[in-house]
């Protein structure tokens, strides 16, 4: 697999993903960007004991952003983080476009029955939409 220059790593609550990706990247000699889409935000708060208010407000993204940076700093990779906010397929597709990516490597837990009837989900999306090649490799989640 050579020829790739700037890989997107899109992360799914498996370190596993970023793990292989990141072995990947540094055999090709990328450029690595690590994406986290995280829910947006609608409704109301309920605040009750809560002592981290930035973790509430971003899903636990930040956090999810400094395990990378450390999973990065253990594998001795240089990555550019973004955390992203909405629809996940949407978003990985906008910063594979925005960050002229030659390859995304995403997850995919294993497929239940109830997934295999609909279908639909954001890897599919992601196979669809990808101005580039899509590698997706097998995920446990964390």
């Amino acid at each position: 697999m050579k020829g790739y220059r700037k890989v997107l790593i899109a992360v799914n609550g498996s370190r596993e993903v970023l793990h292989q990706g990141l072995r990947l990247a540094d055999d090709e000699k990328c450029w690595v960007t690590v994406v986290k889409v995280i829910p947006q935000y609608e409704g109301d708060l309920d605040l009750t004991g809560v002592k981290k208010i930035e973790d509430v407000l971003d899903s636990g993204g930040g956090r999810a952003i400094a395990e990378m940076r450390e999973t990065a700093v253990a594998e001795r990779a240089l990555i550019k983080t973004r955390l992203e906010e909405g629809d996940a397929s949407k978003k990985i597709i906008e910063v594979a476009e925005e960050e002229r990516c030659d390859l995304i490597i995403m997850g995919a837990r294993k497929r239940n029955w109830l997934r295999k009837i609909i279908g639909d989900n954001v890897v599919n999306r992601v196979i669809s939409g990808a101005p580039c090649p899509v590698l997706i490799v097998g995920a446990e989640t964390a």
